[in-house]
């Protein structure tokens, strides 16, 4: 049970003609704890263990939740392009330390249609030489999209590496007008 004795929330949702695919979104009562990429059984099951495990609450599927209807609601605006900031209540303990303090700045701080390198963003959380920390954080982000970690990419101009796979990346990028879309 999560710290208001219940359980915590989950739901399967598709992201439109977005080329993202499936999103598996959890919530506790506390607000949206994760969001996970290519939710296919495996995966589901696999995030769904890790959610009992570190929160020490049981889990259960409700698309109907109410604590799943605005997250729902928002990325749906999102996925059709009709939402830039997210305003959902979050549930920030499945991260800690240096990375929860890299993607609150990141969930503040980079505004839709815009990107940051790992280097930018370590110096503005006071850690100038700390990138490659910062891509771990980008790696372990339980709430991708939301915190928009696609959004963090290398100085080269490289899209560095992304948790949902690089294509995901692209798609997200070129929804939100940084990247071209693709012809096909």
């Amino acid at each position: 049970m999560d710290s208001d004795g219940q359980f915590v929330e989950w739901a399967v949702v598709g992201s439109g003609d977005s080329g993202v695919g499936s999103l598996l979104l959890a919530a506790t009562g506390e607000g949206l704890v994760c969001v996970v990429f290519h939710a296919g059984p495996e995966v589901r099951e696999k995030t769904l263990g890790r959610l009992r495990a570190r929160l020490g609450a049981e889990v259960a599927q409700a698309p109907a939740s109410a604590r799943l209807a605005e997250p729902i609601r928002q990325l749906t605006a999102y996925f059709a392009g009709d939402l830039r900031d997210f305003t959902l209540p979050l549930d920030w303990s499945l991260t800690s330390g240096f990375n929860r303090q890299v993607l609150r700045e990141l969930a503040t701080g980079v505004p839709y249609g815009t990107v940051v390198g790992y280097g930018d963003l370590a110096g503005r959380v006071g850690q100038p030489g700390a990138a490659q920390a910062v891509g771990a954080a980008m790696g372990s982000n339980p709430l991708p999209v939301v915190v928009p970690c696609h959004r963090v990419v290398e100085s080269d101009g490289g899209l560095g590496g992304f948790g949902g796979g690089l294509e995901t990346k692209r798609a997200l990028l070129a929804l939100e007008g940084v990247l071209p879309r693709p012809l096909f």
